[in-house]
This record gives structure tokens, C-alpha cells and sequence, in this order.
């Protein structure tokens, strides 16, 4: 049946079909993110599990499961790196049943206030802790029970992580395993003449590539930064030089937002247990570490793997922090590197995926399609039309 919908139909249809798909993934989170996640280790694993099959000969099966293992042991590595760090940090915390320890803290954190803004430190941090809102609120923090229901529900987080890491783990460990298998099948799904799945066949490759590059370069960077800001934290006697290093290279793949969060425990520790002029000291180093990190690292490592502009970045940690979370924010950009990876080789989505990129890849990409015309009209014999095209361009 041919209807004969108007443009203002498609676009209704197409918004109610963003709405109903945003919802769908918003009620099946449980489903979906260990799903996406497993789904993105196993393209990066994929090529580890392979050479240690063709290098050393080993069943697919025990190359599988040992690239796993070595995840697992990077995993727990991360996690008691928190764990051996959460007991140290509530030592630091002043004994509520001390109010001349409470005072000294709160006097301390004065003088550094007022060492870097003195014109705003009485009206912030009054003179007598007793006038002052913030003091009343982290007394009554630390007296109440808020420290004891905090740790309560990071023991939940824990245990809910360590049941949805065993999930994902089964997850990657059956996809790893029947990789190729389901390969074939996804790409039976496009259609069935060798056309369709050979088109399908290279959209799926390059969506792997494009997730899998991204993925182990930004690795590789947040380890990098993460181990350089662990030096630097250490060279200025902060009390958890490591434990920040390791959170900032953690927050470090929610682009922005994480980066901005990642800056403040340490500049909070200096401020408090080393002193104002370190503390300042502290965030103009790490200012100026993540903008190189993000401005000249990054584009020159990643090229055009993650050729978003920032508005659609943005826009992208906005959408999946509202459907998935926190968890969305981590999975945020791997799933636009792979529906730009689409959308570019759709002919009907590449505008979307142009929309997406920046100035510099929308040239690029406008080149390869007036490249990609005069090698059709080569092979058509045109060759008077290939050199007007030519010296045109």
C-alpha cells in the first residue's frame, strides 16, 4: 500500500518513534546496560581473544575466557583501590564528639578561604563557628546518622555492581563465544542478497572500529593522566594522592562533567590539610593538565574516531544520563561513536551524522563523496566528466 504522507506526517512519526524507542530504553535499563556494556567490552576484547587463538594456538574457548580474567583482575584492581582508600578517608573525618576538633577544622578552613577570597570570608564562613550555616550542617552531618545511611548505600551500590558485573561478565563471555555466529546473523537481518550484507558488513565494522578506537585511546589517555596527577598529587603531601588520581581517571570518560568533578577533592584536600597557596597551586596544574589533555591529547590520539562537535556531545550526556543514569553518562559517547558510525554510511542518516560532526570531518566527508562520484564516473567510461570534475574540484 502507497501512502502519501506530507513532511510534517514523517516528522510526527519520526518523533513519536525517538519517543517510544527513549522509553523503551528507559524501562528496560536492567536490560539494556549490562547488555551495551558487555556488548562494547566485547569489541574490544575481541581482537585480544583472537591473537591469543591464532598466536599461541589456544581453543577459542580458553582465549575467551582468559582475556575475561584479566578484565575481572583490572576490575577488582579498581575496586579495592576504593576499598582500601573509603576506611583512610573516614579517619580524616573530625570526631563529632570533639567540638574543639570540629573548631579547629572549621577555623583552618577559614584561614585558607580567606587566604583566596578575603573579601567574601565573613560573609561565607563567619568568624564564630557558632554564626556560621555551613558548620552547623556538617556538625550535625557528622553527629547524625547521614555517614552511617551513606555507607549503607554505598554497600548497596557495591553489592548491586557486583551482581550486575557477574551478569555482564555471563553476557560477554557467551558473546565472545559465538561472535561470528551472530555476526552472520545480524547481518542476515539487513536482507539477503550479498549487496545488503555486504554494505551491512562494513556499517558493523566500522562501528566497531570506531567504538573500539575510542574506547582503548581513551583508556590509555585517563590512565596516563591519572598516573601523572597521582605524582603531582603526591609531590604536594595530599592525603589521598592516588585515590583522586584514580577517580579523575575514572570520571574521565564522562566528557566535561566528570573532568569538572574529578577537580574538586583534591583541590578540597589541599585546601584543607596543606594550605591555600597549594591549593591554589593544585587547581591552575590540573586546569591546565585537562586542557591539554582535552584540546591537544585527545583530537591528536583519537583523530577522527570521535569527530562529534560539543553541542552534540552535550546534548548526548543530557539524553542518556536521563534514560539510564549515571551508567548513561559512562556509555554515552562509545554509543554515539557507533551511531555516527551508522548514520555516516546510511544514506538516508548521513546528513544526521554530519549534524553530529564537526567543521573539519564535514569537509572530509564532503571530499570522499565527491571522490567516491568521480570514481563512479570512472568506471562508467566517463572520462570527460571525471576531468571536469577534477579541475573543479
Amino acid at each position: 500500500m502507497n501512502l502519501n504522507l506530507t513532511a510534517a506526517t514523517r516528522i510526527g512519526l519520526n518523533v513519536l518513534a525517538l519517543l517510544g524507542a527513549t522509553l523503551a530504553l528507559y524501562l528496560g535499563h536492567s536490560i539494556f546496560i549490562p547488555l551495551v556494556i558487555a556488548a562494547l567490552l566485547a569489541v574490544i576484547l575481541w581482537p585480544a581473544a583472537s591473537w591469543l587463538h591464532h598466536r599461541f594456538k589456544l581453543p577459542w574457548a580458553a582465549s575467551c575466557i582468559t582475556v575475561i580474567s584479566l578484565l575481572v583482575v583490572a576490575n577488582l584492581g579498581i575496586f579495592s583501590g576504593f576499598a582500601l582508600a573509603l576506611p583512610q578517608t573516614l579517619e580524616e573525618l573530625p570526631n563529632p564528639r570533639n567540638p574543639e576538633q570540629l573548631e579547629r577544622m572549621y577555623t583552618k578552613s577559614r584561614e585558607s578561604f580567606g587566604t583566596m577570597f578575603p573579601t567574601a570570608v565573613d560573609r561565607v564562613l563567619p568568624k564564630e563557628p557558632a554564626d556560621s550555616t555551613a558548620y552547623a550542617y556538617v556538625t550535625k552531618f557528622l553527629e547524625g546518622g547521614y555517614v552511617t545511611d551513606t555507607l549503607l548505600n554505598l554497600s548497596k551500590i557495591a553489592a548491586n555492581w557486583l551482581f550486575q558485573s557477574i551478569v555482564i561478565l555471563f553476557i560477554l563471555l557467551f558473546m565472545l563465544m559465538e561472535g561470528e555466529f551472530l555476526a552472520e546473523r545480524i547481518k542476515g537481518i539487513f536482507g539477503p542478497t550479498r549487496v545488503e550484507q555486504t554494505q551491512a558488513t562494513k556499517i558493523l565494522t566500522d562501528m566497531g572500529s570506531a567504538v573500539r578506537s575510542y574506547l582503548i585511546w581513551r583508556t590509555v589517555v585517563n590512565i596516563g593522566l591519572g598516573l601523572f596527577l597521582g605524582v603531582v598529587y603526591t609531590l604536594f603531601d595530599l592525603r589521598q594522592p592516588w585515590t583522586w588520581a584514580l577517580f579523575t581517571a575514572i570520571l574521565c570518560y564522562v566528557p566535561y562533567i566528570g573532568t569538572l568533578i574529578a577537580g574538586v577533592p583534591p583541590l578540597l584536600d589541599a585546601l584543607l590539610h596543606v594550605g591555600p597557596g597549594t591549593a591554589l597551586i593544585i587547581m591552575v596544574m590540573y586546569m591546565i593538565v585537562v586542557t591539554v589533555e582535552g584540546y591537544l591529547i585527545v583530537p591528536l590520539v583519537m583523530s577522527r574516531t570521535m569527530d562529534l562537535n560539543a553541542t552534540t556531545v552535550m546534548l548526548a550526556c543530557l539524553f542518556w544520563d536521563l534514560v539510564w543514569g549515571t551508567p548513561g553518562l559512562f556509555l554515552a559517547m562509545p554509543l554515539m561513536a557507533g551511531i555516527k558510525a551508522v548514520c555516516m554510511h546510511v544514506d538516508g542518516f548521513r546528513p544526521w551524522g554530519e549534524l553530529m560532526g564537526t567543521e573539519e570531518g564535514y569537509r572530509e566527508s564532503q571530499e570522499e563523496i565527491r571522490l567516491a562520484a568521480i570514481a563512479q564516473q570512472a568506471a562508467a567510461n566517463d572520462a570527460t566528466q571525471v576531468m571536469e570534475d577534477l579541475r573543479g574540484g
